[in-house]
């Protein structure tokens, strides 16, 4: 069973494609992540700020594009990115307009 992704494209403020996720992203559903993010070829806002669990597989689709990402987070996934190292890599910042990258 599939759990449930939610994947909606759009325009971030300064006119970079944003992609934003809602639901949990798994081995079930990772492989609609990759595509998603594969039919995005160039820099990416990636909003993970709905997003409430993360596996390795999500992780594994996050590293593969990680070159040209930026996410959006919430406090709940910060500490699954860093430890995974992505943050090392990766621009990562929180939901507000006040967040500095943590890259």
């Amino acid at each position: 069973m599939t759990t449930p992704l939610t994947l909606t494209s759009g325009r971030h403020p300064d006119g970079t494609d944003r992609l934003t996720a809602s639901g949990e992203i798994d081995m079930s559903n990772a492989g609609c992540l990759a595509q998603a993010l594969d039919g995005h070829p160039g820099p990416l806002v990636l909003d993970l700020t709905a997003v409430e669990y993360l596996d390795s597989a999500g992780l594994s689709v996050l590293f593969a594009h990680a070159d040209r990402l930026e996410l959006i987070v919430t406090p709940l996934l910060e500490p699954v990115l860093a430890v995974s190292g992505l943050t090392d890599i990766v621009t990562v910042r929180g939901p507000g307009p006040d967040h500095r990258p943590h890259s």
